[in-house]
């Protein structure tokens, strides 16, 4: 086995705070989410389906969306159906198939949490950056995940 390539400082450096840019920012925005009954996850949830055709996704593309196991969907879905904010539905031409659905509480509650949430990120990330580095952002990291993404 190869020794490995270990990081330089600057490397190093810039790992550790992309890890810790990270945490702290889900972690600020969670407990902002919190407020209003949300968790990121349920949030990342109403986004996707408010931002699909008819409000639905299949579970197995949501989960992908999410980067999440099914099992793990499944759970957050049936706290997310007792709360009244989705519904499962059985896909018609795939009897294995099941969607997730946005319901009409599920509508309100994203169009009344979005604005707050939006300022959140502004307020904790993007307008801490010039518009150059948010353009270096995306630019950066569209290639890693690409590649994470296998694309």
């Amino acid at each position: 086995m190869a020794d490995p390539r270990w990081l330089s400082p600057a490397e190093q450096s810039a790992w550790r705070a992309h890890l810790a840019a990270h945490r702290l920012l889900t972690h600020r925005l969670d407990r902002e989410l919190q407020e209003h009954g949300l968790s990121f996850n349920d949030y990342e949830i109403l986004v996707n389906l408010s931002e699909s055709p008819d409000r639905r996704m299949r579970m197995s593309d949501l989960a992908d969306a999410t980067i999440q196991s099914r099992s793990r969907l499944s759970h957050q879905i049936s706290r997310m159906e007792a709360a009244g904010l989705v519904t499962r539905e059985n896909c018609e031409d795939d009897r294995r198939g099941t969607f997730a659905v946005l319901t009409g509480k599920g509508w309100d509650t994203i169009q009344r949490v979005a604005p707050d949430h939006v300022a959140g990120v502004r307020r904790h990330f993007i307008d801490l950056l010039t518009p150059a580095q948010v353009a270096e952002l995306d630019e950066i990291y569209t290639p890693v995940i690409a590649k994470l993404q296998g694309k």
